[in-house]
């Protein structure tokens, strides 16, 4: 679908995204929407579920976002998977969650391809069991040459992570005598984060009510537009996404001018 298309009102029938549909203006589309995801927990917690429970209801709510952005015509879809905080959560938490990943990677490739999308990974991939990096190196190739969505899956990711591996690696450029002091600037911050080909996001959500950007994007967000939803992540769906580009849409971005 390209961005001057209008999405078909079916896709938002039967909610809120009905009348909400008429508001949506196919030539202001946001390129680039992030997402952190907040919320699992709670939304297990309060029906007497396990955590994973609520992750794996998470899932189902990512894949709602993909189809969403796909029809509204989004470019980039960027979503925290998991931080590079989320270590210290209990072992047997991260343990499923990392199968979990590796589960549902499995499951949904033939979709990934069927949509067309590209996933790109960001983060310090190092760090996963083998089986979740592989799993997600595998998906990376496979989808490699799909030309419509790009999904961002932010894992083992941390913002002050990312500027430290990027001023390691501009430190070592400089040590080399490859790069000059006086050249640095904000081009060659950019060009060494974790994923400098993906412009930076025009609209950041947040689910779950909480309000913080919790170590996600910290460069990239300079000028992005923020959302919050008190729906916890495993109910968002389609007609929040819709509520929120809506919003987005009715704001005037001035990027630090008057």
């Amino acid at each position: 679908m390209t961005p001057k298309d209008q999405p078909k009102s079916e896709f938002f029938a039967a909610g809120p995204g009905s009348e909400l549909i008429e508001q949506f203006d196919p030539e202001r589309v946001p390129a680039h929407v992030a997402i952190i995801m907040d919320g699992n927990g709670r939304w297990a917690a309060k029906r007497g579920l396990p955590r994973l429970a609520g992750h794996r209801a998470g899932a189902k709510a990512v894949r709602e976002a993909i189809a969403t952005s796909i029809e509204l015509g989004l470019e980039y879809l960027t979503i925290y998977s998991f931080s590079s905080e989320n270590w210290a959560r209990p072992d047997a938490e991260v343990s499923g969650l990392m199968t979990l990943f590796v589960e549902v990677l499995q499951k949904e490739m033939s979709n990934l391809s069927k949509m067309d999308v590209r996933v790109v990974v960001s983060g310090r991939r190092e760090d996963l069991p083998s089986a979740t990096r592989e799993a997600f190196d595998r998906t990376e190739r496979d989808t490699a040459h799909n030309k419509g969505l790009t999904l961002v899956v932010a894992l083992n990711y941390g913002g002050r992570s990312e500027l430290v591996d990027a001023v390691i690696a501009i430190a070592a450029e400089v040590a080399s005598g490859a790069l000059l002091p006086a050249k640095i600037d904000e081009t060659s911050i950019s060009s060494r984060l974790y994923t400098p080909q993906i412009p930076d996001p025009d609209l950041l959500i947040r689910t779950s009510g909480e309000l913080r950007v919790s170590n996600f994007l910290l460069w990239q967000i300079a000028y992005t537009e923020f959302w919050v939803t008190d729906a916890l992540w495993p109910d968002f769906d389609r007609h929040e996404m819709l509520r929120a580009i809506v919003e987005f849409q009715s704001r005037v971005r001035r990027f630090g001018g008057r």
